[in-house]
């Protein structure tokens, strides 16, 4: 890609007064229980060398949902050396076979990992909006494909007007919103709609993964202007690009995107 420009409480950290850019690193689909270990090894040593302000984890954290990869991901995530932010993905529930627990506790498994790892992380200037794009069950075959269900993207909405005074505001999902030319499709029921509404609500990005192939698009829907910026994998479910993540730099109120792979 080219460069384009455990606790279970809480901790609010204070970045205030900075002046130099802020740097993120975005990862997806990191699928403990199919996990690229090297990968793993790689990504973490990423982090403690440079020490981002953020590191954003936007979904499939698990392969099937279970008790022991969340431990696993819990433990991995919690020791990185860079404040966490992660979101569900469609393989962060319980499986199929599990249906009763899948309709009734579906992310209770990944609720409580998400309390254990994650800190309230205060980006001057830098809005995160989640819109959850996973759902329990579909009216269709194929369950792992996006959903925005209405009351999702009310609560990004709500978010993002709240976060008018932000010079970047970020929205935060597992599925691509439409579909960025990869070969694994993401299949968004609603996505088109909603890309449409968080760039009227004010987004300028949606930070995305699924599809284990990394893109940067800009996309105008109603002549706004929103970049869908989607991170690889760091499992060993690879597609066409090794494992990778994205650098995001942000000064100035823009947004330069760096990708990085673990076999260049």
């Amino acid at each position: 890609m080219p460069t384009i420009s455990l606790a279970t409480r809480p901790v609010r950290l204070l970045v205030r007064g900075m002046t130099r850019p802020l740097v993120l690193y975005h990862v997806s689909d990191i699928h403990f229980g199919a996990e690229d270990r090297a990968a793993h090894d790689w990504f973490a040593a990423e982090v403690a060398r440079e020490r981002p302000d953020a590191v954003i984890c936007t979904g499939d954290v698990t392969m099937r949902g279970t008790r022991r990869e969340f431990d696993a991901a819990a433990q991995w995530l919690g020791g990185l050396a860079a404040p966490v932010r992660v979101e569900p993905g469609n393989h962060d529930m319980p499986y199929y076979h599990h249906m009763l627990a899948r309709l009734t506790r579906t992310f209770e498994r990944f609720d409580a990992m998400q309390r254990a790892v994650e800190v309230v992380i205060d980006l001057p200037g830098v809005a995160l909006v989640p819109l959850r794009t996973v759902t329990a069950a579909q009216w269709r075959l194929n369950w792992s494909k996006g959903r925005i269900a209405p009351a999702a993207l009310d609560h990004a909405l709500a978010r993002l007007a709240a976060a008018e005074g932000h010079a970047v505001r970020i929205a935060l999902c597992h599925h691509p919103l439409v579909e960025a030319d990869t070969e694994g499709t993401a299949s968004t029921r609603g996505g088109k709609q909603a890309l449409a509404a968080l760039a009227r609500g004010g987004a300028q990005i949606v930070l995305s993964g699924h599809v284990h192939d990394p893109f940067d698009i800009t996309l105008r829907p109603d002549g706004l202007p929103i970049r869908m910026i989607g991170a690889g994998t760091l499992s060993q479910r690879l597609r066409s690009t090794p494992p990778s993540y994205n650098r995001l730099t942000i000064a100035g109120g823009q947004v330069t995107v760096d990708l990085r792979l673990a076999k260049e």
